[in-house]
């Protein structure tokens, strides 16, 4: 019978860095996005992604924006609301709509966008540009991970 030994302390694991480092920029971009532009940081994702990205189905925005469904719905009608996007009836989905910026969205997405590059900044300037490309790729190589074991196509998924 194996000795039971101590499990690795919760703060050693990186999935418990990433939570609260997520945590942490979101409280700070949460606050950003209010005060600056008087968005929850919910809108501002959508925002951002359907500028980025248009035109996009509901389902889609709650992917691009990493929200879930209920969520990226209330944050696009309350843009819709403003004014910031428009919602209109899909070509190829009866039921379904389609998201792009108003005139009046694209000005602020565009601000939008700014803050996140402003955001970004702030949070990797302890980096080197050496530092920073080679976060990018080890996250770009992460992500790739997580999303192939989460659609099934990895040969060591249970």
């Amino acid at each position: 019978m194996a000795a039971d030994t101590t499990p690795p302390a919760l703060q050693d694991f990186l999935t418990y860095r990433l939570h609260r480092l997520a945590k942490l920029t979101d409280r700070q971009s949460s606050d950003a996005y209010a005060n600056v532009f008087g968005l929850g940081v919910g809108e501002a994702r959508c925002l951002a992604a359907i500028g980025q990205f248009a035109p996009l189905s509901v389902k889609d925005l709650a992917a691009r924006a990493n929200l879930d469904k209920a969520q990226a719905s209330r944050a696009a009608q309350m843009l819709v609301e403003r004014s910031l996007v428009l919602k209109s009836a899909s070509e190829t989905d009866a039921r379904g709509v389609v998201l792009t910026l108003t005139r009046t969205g694209r000005p602020l997405w565009r601000r939008v966008m700014r803050l996140i590059e402003q955001r970004n900044a702030d949070i990797f300037g302890c980096l080197s540009s050496a530092e920073q490309r080679q976060l990018e790729a080890v996250f770009d190589r992460l992500i790739a991970h997580a999303h192939d074991r989460q659609e099934g196509s990895s040969p060591s998924t249970p």
